[in-house]
């Protein structure tokens, strides 16, 4: 009766502790499901984009042990005066322009100080496009033409079976996706559901199976599109993406903060929008791509692919703005100018004419807007001609 009693509480205690641990863990995709929801709210916003890695599940991405690489400091520029006013009204956390290599103003606003790693929503995309450069010059991607499924079994089946790598760099995958941030039922706000309660980002694109074009006759701006990007790298490569970016662009850049990815259940990089930078690191990203990929006597990333990805290549709409390797090309815009863009108003604003780039975060709840981004854009260019 003793050895059965002794079994039974065992038992017991054993259940006890699973329980336990299954309640840490709901508790845990509670929490983050409930910082999701909260993500974007009025009095939260700001702190919560520069500290994401509260509300999601991160892993760093590895600065290396090389020294910080230096910004020098410039002349002090006169910026327009009506900047002010647009610093106020698009709730701009961090603005900083470099000129001719040197920085020329940096402020900080809303409480956000020098060194918050600011979340860099789709100017990630930007990142990756550069890291994809690398990856294809070192001969691991035969082509831009083949199959993403090539390098991504896993798609087989789904929407982008048949789609091109050039395809997916250019957003004419063709897959339906609705990337409405302001419907809680869209598949944007989905997938960061997916992303707060630990599930995996292949097996949601895996999981979309539904077209609204044939692959490559349609532009239209689709997120996860950059994920299928960050599939077809790591199949190339067998190689994490967190650790692959570090290795061909972060440690070499010499930034002065070790940047995070946010990351799913799977410690899969959320690389469509999940990276975490300063805004001096988010600067010496885009001197480094303004030099067309020139740092230090060292060429990052090919300047033949630099050029491709940053002149309008996709299928967008006449008189609009264009669109190229996973960068935009603004309205108008002079060969040499272009940005990398993210939602809730971030920027990186690069002008190889002028030799400016000027970098901005935001926390701008009305980034859609009608004519936000235009006047944003209008904003950057003045001060661009003012420097």
């Amino acid at each position: 009766m003793r050895v059965v009693f002794k079994w039974t509480a065992r038992v017991l205690l054993l259940l006890v502790l699973a329980g336990a641990a299954v309640g840490i863990w709901k508790r845990e995709q509670i929490t983050r499901l409930m910082a999701v929801n909260s993500l974007f709210s009025e009095d939260k916003i700001v702190h919560n984009f520069s500290r994401m890695n509260n509300a999601f599940l991160n892993r760093p991405v590895s600065r290396g042990d090389g020294p910080v690489s230096p910004l020098p400091l410039g002349p002090t520029a006169s910026l327009p005066p009506e900047v002010a006013e647009w610093i106020s009204a698009r709730d701009v956390t961090s603005l900083l322009a470099l000129k001719n290599g040197r920085i020329v103003h940096e402020s900080y606003y809303l409480g956000t100080t020098r060194m918050d790693r600011r979340i860099s929503w789709s100017m990630a995309k930007s990142f990756l496009s550069a890291l994809f450069g690398v990856i294809v010059s070192e001969g691991k991607i035969a082509s831009l033409d083949d199959q993403v499924t090539t390098y991504a079994p896993l798609l087989k089946g789904s929407a982008y079976d048949g789609a091109t790598i050039r395809n997916i760099l250019q957003m004419t995958s063709g897959v339906t996706f609705d990337e409405e941030y302001l419907d809680y039922n869209s598949d944007i706000n989905r997938m960061g559901r997916v992303l707060a309660l630990g599930g995996t980002m292949d097996g949601f694109a895996a999981g979309l199976n539904e077209r609204d074009a044939a692959p490559g006759v349609r532009w239209k701006y689709v997120s996860i599109d950059t994920h299928i990007l960050a599939m077809v790298l790591r199949g190339a490569t067998g190689r994490d993406l967190a650790d692959l970016l570090s290795e061909r662009i972060i440690a070499p850049l010499g930034l002065e903060a070790e940047p995070y990815y946010l990351t799913d259940g799977k410690g899969v990089a959320f690389a469509l929008g999940g990276l975490n930078l300063t805004t001096r690191d988010y600067a010496r990203f885009g001197l480094m791509i303004e030099q067309m990929g020139q740092w230090q006597g060292q060429q990052l990333v090919p300047e033949d692919w630099l050029r491709a990805s940053t002149e309008a290549s996709a299928p967008t709409l006449p008189g609009k703005i264009g669109y190229a390797y996973q960068w935009w090309i603004p309205k108008g815009a002079p060969d040499g100018q272009f940005i990398a863009r993210g939602i809730y108003g971030q920027y990186i604003f690069i002008d190889q004419n002028t030799d400016v780039v000027i970098v901005v975060t935001a926390a701008d709840r009305n980034f859609r807007d009608p004519g936000v981004h235009d006047a944003n854009i209008a904003m950057l260019r003045a001060i661009n001609d003012a420097l």
